[in-house]
């Protein structure tokens, strides 16, 4: 039996992750099984706020949309990512962007405080280039095809 995909929506993914070769392979998994969904990185909390709340360098709609999703590292200088989270999540526009943190941890402790702080999704960095395109594949069918979220409270400009 087979099963077909629909066509996916372009939506637009935020990565705030601080280790470039991270970044790389991420934006080459992306290319390769979801190349209409644009990337923006980021590379600490601070940058990510900045981003979100739409302070310099990002005040360019344009150039900075607002994420579809957002995908956090917990690990990070300046601003790690649970104090981060908390902000987003305590933030009455921004809560509702899901955010998956996707971390080199697997502890129990950064699991249960990552939801705690209103973390979406919590899932351990693959190890393989293979097993992060399975990742790609399924966070886009899950998170931008399959749920319905809440509409954007932000005005996208065209």
């Amino acid at each position: 039996m087979s099963i077909e995909r629909t066509i996916q929506k372009p939506q637009h993914i935020l990565v705030v992750d601080d280790d470039e070769d991270d970044c790389l392979l991420m934006r080459e998994a992306f290319a390769e099984v979801r190349p209409q969904s644009p990337l923006s990185f980021v590379h600490d909390g601070e940058q990510l706020m900045a981003y979100l709340m739409r302070s310099a360098p990002y005040e360019d709609a344009e150039r900075c949309p607002m994420p579809d999703m957002i995908l956090l590292d917990l690990n990070m200088p300046r601003m790690d990512g649970r104090e981060a989270l908390r902000a987003i999540k305590q933030h009455a526009t921004l809560r509702c962007i899901p955010v998956i943190v996707l971390t080199t941890s697997s502890a129990c402790e950064d699991v249960k405080s990552s939801y705690d702080c209103g973390a979406n999704s919590f899932v351990t960095k693959p190890t393989s280039f293979s097993d992060l395109k399975r990742l790609v594949v399924t966070l886009g069918d899950y998170w931008l095809e399959l749920v319905t979220l809440p509409p954007s409270p932000w005005i996208r400009e065209a």
